[in-house]
């Protein structure tokens, strides 16, 4: 068989001649790297050991978990993988009904959210492309959150998170993120 049209693969970045001996597995009882009472975070692969190729996060959220209101990000897309329950995930447009097997991808600048309306916890992952340090946004916007206003809003900025509300006539970025 041959191809007629080449193929656009990305430059080498590797040039030995026989690889390495580099992969890293996380065995699946691993415990989550961060846990809430709104659920909790498997850092499976992060920018750090990336090398800022990409961010991979398991989210297991709890039933009624408020996720994440309308924002986009500058830097970076999301994409959204449902492993198990249900999700509902704002596309830009409207919010629609994620379930196992879904799949969502959110280039950059595109507008999305979710959040866990069902009574029964869901689990998903999440992909950020190209990988950006979103340990600190998961571990500290509960905090962050609770303090709101100005404090909130650099804060999301800091992470390259923008929400509709902090661009609401008076906002002072209060809210759940």
């Amino acid at each position: 068989m041959s191809y007629l049209e080449p193929l656009a693969y990305p430059e080498p970045r590797y040039h030995g001649a026989e690889g390495e001996v580099n992969a890293v597995f996380r065995p699946a009882d691993a415990p989550p790297d961060l846990s809430s009472p709104g659920g909790s975070t498997h850092y499976l692969a992060t920018n750090e050991s990336t090398g800022g190729e990409f961010g991979l996060y398991k989210v297991e959220l709890a039933a009624r978990s408020a996720g994440a209101k309308p924002h986009f990000h500058r830097a970076m897309s999301e994409s959204f993988y449902v492993l198990s329950g249900e999700l509902e995930l704002y596309n830009g447009e409207k919010w629609v009904t994620g379930r196992a097997g879904d799949f969502l991808y959110v280039p950059v600048g595109g507008l999305h959210g979710f959040k866990n309306a069902t009574d029964e916890p869901m689990t998903m992952l999440m992909l950020f492309s190209p990988g950006a340090p979103r340990e600190e946004y998961f571990e500290r916007v509960a905090e962050m959150s609770q303090r709101g206003g100005d404090e909130l809003k650099r804060f999301r900025h800091r992470h390259d998170s923008y929400f509709v509300e902090d661009f609401e006539p008076g906002a002072g970025g209060g809210g759940a993120a």
